[in-house]
């Protein structure tokens, strides 16, 4: 049966971690995903889980990567500067192939900022944040219910394609406050990590199965054991300069990513079936186009909105499915224009661009002004 609770966005996202399966956090309290933090101390050791508040952000990565070789999903959440300071991990964690989420509720920057104010200034350095090619996925939620449930995805994902997985979420969502449903236990669809039969320091770890796209690694604690390096590796796990196996291992990095992007990438429309303009939003801000659509429709535009829900990859076969049919594209983000570039990108047409950047919200005025110019 069901359960119906008022939840905070930050703790809605405890709450699907834990019906994910995770038992492990480390974290460091920055604003505003303190709640997080606070939230995983009380209701891991209750589940039987562990959590470890860390001396900084490079610890608290350093020590999920860890737990999760051990075989436990885990999670670290935090903001703008603490998620600067975890890029290198992560870009091990890439390499390596080791399954963790990271939430990032954005606030305002660069640097300290505005602590408590809304932004999404993080979005481009959620796929490009750790130096080199490498694979990653990033989500982000609009609602308190899409922090529980797309929690759930996140960890299904990160344990399927063993890669670091992105909560992008943003003050607003972190701090909303709404009734949220938890499904029953037993619904729930989750995904499980893959182990391998065969045992021993000699066998090939890294070796991926016909028609697979990932290692299956044993965990370390049941017993096993094999050398992870933040280097080049062979199918051993051992570093190599060999020029080929480099080549090997980062196409198939990236081509476990890019070429199940119908599997990974989702995107929702709203009102998009006759639209000619849509805005393109997510997170925090689609309930300020959702409310200017409405507002704009009353009034005969013929506008819908277009979400990325996956951002990280961009679901750009979705966005290019409208594109025949739509005279103007609006993107709006609590940015200098950083989702932009991907909508251009595809649509190969300039958008329109709405942003916000010193720490208050887009209203649905300034997102129906825009509409209304734009249906001529």
């Amino acid at each position: 049966m069901s359960e119906l609770r008022l939840l905070q966005g930050n703790e809605a996202c405890v709450e699907g971690a834990l019906a994910a399966g995770m038992r492990f956090f480390a974290g460091y309290p920055i604003t505003p995903s303190t709640e997080i933090a606070e939230r995983c101390a009380l209701r891991l050791p209750q589940k039987g889980g562990k959590f470890i508040q860390m001396e900084d952000e490079l610890a608290s990565i350093a020590a999920v990567i860890g737990a999760s070789v051990a075989g436990v999903k885990a999670m670290t959440a935090t903001s703008g500067p603490g998620f600067s300071l975890m890029q290198e991990n992560i870009g091990y964690a890439s390499l390596a192939e080791i399954p963790c989420v990271i939430v990032n509720v954005q606030r305002c920057g660069p640097s300290s900022g505005l602590p408590t104010s809304p932004a999404q200034g993080d979005y481009m350095q959620a796929r490009w944040g750790t130096h080199g090619d490498h694979p990653i996925i990033a989500i982000s939620p609009s609602t308190v219910q899409e922090a529980y449930t797309l929690m759930i995805r996140c960890f299904n994902l990160s344990e399927k394609y063993r890669v670091p997985v992105i909560f992008l979420m943003d003050e607003i969502v972190g701090h909303l406050r709404e009734g949220t449903e938890f499904p029953a236990a037993e619904s729930l669809e989750l995904y499980e990590r893959v182990s391998s039969p065969v045992m021993g320091i000699d066998k090939h770890c890294y070796q991926v199965e016909e028609g697979e796209w990932a290692p299956r690694l044993n965990p370390f604690g049941r017993g096993e054991r094999y050398n992870i390096t933040g280097l080049i590796h062979d199918e051993g796990g051992f570093p190599t300069n060999n020029k080929a196996t480099a080549r090997a291992l980062i196409s198939r990095l990236l081509d476990k990513i890019d070429r199940n992007t119908e599997d990974i990438c989702d995107a929702r429309e709203y009102r998009m079936e006759d639209a000619e303009i849509a805005v393109v939003c997510y997170g925090g801000t689609v309930r300020s186009a959702m409310a200017a659509v409405e507002r704009a429709r009353a009034e005969g535009a013929r506008v819908g909105m277009f979400r990325p829900v996956t951002v990280w990859p961009f679901p750009e076969a979705r966005l290019r499915a409208w594109l025949p049919q739509l005279k103007g594209l609006i993107v709006a983000e609590h940015n200098h224009g950083q989702m932009l570039l991907e909508v251009e990108r595809v649509a190969r047409r300039p958008a329109r661009m709405i942003g916000r950047v010193n720490g208050t919200l887009i209203p649905p005025d300034e997102i129906y002004a825009a509409i209304m110019e734009d249906n001529v």
